[in-house]
């Protein structure tokens, strides 16, 4: 059941992400159209200057400017804020709004502005708004309904002024109107179906990687780095460290009498005290600090930003951590820490690592169960 609820919390998480995918290819593809769609509204007032009324071509075009200033205004908002808050629920709303307002203005006002006894005019009106259906598959592939909004806002109220008109010009025209926008209808149907399909392929082979990458990072056992993450992050902390010429402190562990556990209780055992270990170090530490099972019982940890006294104070806590564990049947688990800092400029992250890994040597030659400070 728990793999099961998982499994559904990340195809929720992807779900999210396509929809969150589908929002900026809208965003991306569709700024053009504000500035297409008023000036197409202008080229064709320009065409049918002798033809149209002046008075509703300036109150078409007052209105249709305000409605684009509106949907700028909607996408200078959109590019200004943090990306964190581009999400659909905050978004996705807005431009269902803004659009419907722009379309159905502009389909209103062809209509408007539409002569009733000029067939040319007409013919005109007609192209115009076919060719305003047609980019609006381009500018809004990513949600379907958009692009049918639109695209109906935009061309309905002609066609179906036209379709009842008695001409059979006219009808003529509305019906090849309506017979060309079934194709487009079933071509935006294709076309969002395949981008959903692309950004959740996309997400799916993120998700993959991801798993992958950090599998191959990853100490099955305990669940911290394994050896050879823990040296790749430990090298980009040594030179972050570094460049900024902050203390970084080493803290090499290791188990005392781990073999003995494993000879006397058996691999099972010993391997459930690896997992208590790697748990009470997962919650040791912060989020900055770097840490890796390095061995078979070896753990090692770089503290940035941190003294040398500091560091002892954490590795001690750490032994007390260890020796109140419970782990049955085994009694009194107990570990041994060497603590090392850099101190000299030319000492690499090897150098540092093997400082620490000496000062772990002396705890166990002292008594093992303690910590040591490098000299």
């Amino acid at each position: 059941m728990n793999g099961l609820g998982r499994g559904q919390d990340q195809d929720c998480v992807i779900e999210e992400q396509v929809r969150t995918d589908r929002l900026h290819q809208l965003f991306r593809q569709s700024f053009a159209a504000i500035l297409g769609s008023f000036l197409a509204a202008v080229m064709l007032c320009w065409l049918c200057w002798d033809r149209f009324d002046h008075q509703v071509i300036l109150v078409w075009l007052v209105v249709l400017a305000g409605s684009s200033l509106l949907r700028v205004k909607m996408f200078v908002e959109w590019f200004r804020c943090p990306n964190a808050e581009r999400t659909p629920d905050r978004w996705e709303r807005r431009y269902w709004m803004t659009l419907v307002f722009s379309a159905g203005i502009w389909g209103l006002g062809a209509l408007a502005v539409m002569p009733t006894d000029d067939r040319l005019s007409q013919v005109l009106v007609m192209l115009f708004t076919v060719g305003m259906s047609v980019s609006a598959v381009s500018c809004y592939s990513a949600y379907r309904y958009m692009t049918l909004a639109s695209m109906g806002l935009v061309l309905l109220p002609c066609t179906l002024w036209l379709l009842f008109q008695p001409s059979s010009m006219q009808v003529g025209v509305a019906i090849a109107v309506l017979v060309f926008s079934t194709f487009v209808v079933s071509a935006t149907r294709k076309l969002s179906d395949a981008l959903e399909k692309a950004f959740r392929l996309t997400r799916q082979m993120e998700r993959a990687h991801n798993i992958s990458t950090r599998a191959a990072q990853t100490d099955e056992l305990t669940g911290l780095m394994n050896r050879r993450a823990f040296f790749e992050h430990a090298q980009r902390l040594y030179e972050q460290c570094r460049h900024h010429q902050q203390p970084l402190c080493a803290l090499m562990m290791d188990m005392d009498h781990f073999k003995e556990i494993n000879d006397t209780y058996g691999h099972q055992t010993g391997d459930q005290v690896l997992r208590q270990i790697g748990g009470v170090i997962s919650a040791s530490f912060r989020k900055a600090d770097v840490y890796g099972r390095v061995g078979g019982e070896e753990f090692a940890v770089l503290l940035p930003n941190t003294s040398l006294e500091t560091a002892r104070g954490i590795a001690e806590q750490l032994i007390k951590a260890i020796s109140s564990l419970a782990s049955e049947p085994v009694q009194g688990l107990t570990a041994s820490l060497g603590v090392a800092s850099t101190h000299a400029q030319d000492q690499d992250l090897h150098g540092l690592m093997h400082t620490a890994d000496k000062a772990l040597y002396r705890a166990k030659a002292q008594g093992r169960n303690q910590v040591a400070v490098a000299e």
